[in-house]
């Protein structure tokens, strides 16, 4: 992977939860409203960028993974879209989150398929990837498992739509993929000096200068 896609691979992984965490901030109780629901399509666009370029690097040691496991995170990524929208809509058409539940709920294929299934994929495929992560020694166990732990608190951080749980959520979800991204973007990931050439080895039948 040349320095320039990782480079920017690795700084999309700690744009994308910091604007992210950003967007928690503007919360209108239990609304997120216009502000938060633009921040949140800005950070999903990072959050597509980082996942992907982090998939193309695993895939030769975990290649059924990643064909099932990047699509499943790109759909997580467009649920949370989904609700970015959604919570948009709340703002500029002066209804509650509740209110806006109910009126979804009332067209289940689109409620299902649209946001619940796809903003479950969210979650579901970074814990399984920070997993995979520290299985095969991408990254540090420690921080494979802290992004499995903000996959966790994420779900539970947003259902209720408690601020402070959901800004805890954030912090766990920034640390852990802001050490993923430096990792990426300096070349650090385990995975990586195995795409680098080896240094070939001397020729021992060259003669030498000097030798006879």
């Amino acid at each position: 992977m040349r320095t320039s896609t990782r480079m920017i691979a690795g700084a999309s992984l700690i744009i994308a939860p910091a604007v992210q965490a950003l967007s928690t901030f503007f919360w209108d109780g239990h609304r997120q409203g216009l502000t938060t629901g633009v921040l949140i399509v800005i950070a999903t666009v990072c959050w597509i960028t980082g996942i992907v370029a982090v998939f193309r690097l695993i895939e030769p040691r975990v290649p059924r993974y990643a064909a099932i496991g990047l699509p499943a995170a790109i759909y997580g990524c467009v649920g949370g879209v989904s609700f970015a929208v959604q919570g948009m809509n709340e703002e500029l058409f002066h209804v509650s989150h509740a209110e806006a539940v109910q009126l979804l709920n009332e067209h289940p294929p689109a409620a299902f398929f649209g946001f619940w299934i796809a903003g479950l994929f969210f979650p579901v495929s970074l814990f399984v990837l920070g997993l995979v992560l520290a299985l095969i020694r991408a990254v540090p166990v420690a921080t494979g498992l802290l992004i499995s732990a903000g996959a966790i608190a994420f779900p539970i951080s947003r259902i209720p739509r408690e601020v402070a749980f959901a800004h805890l959520a954030d912090l766990i979800l920034l640390i852990s993929f802001a050490s993923l991204g430096v990792l990426l973007a300096t070349g650090r990931m385990g995975l990586l000096s195995r795409d680098r050439p080896a240094t070939p080895a001397p020729d021992l039948n060259r003669t030498q200068p000097g030798s006879v």
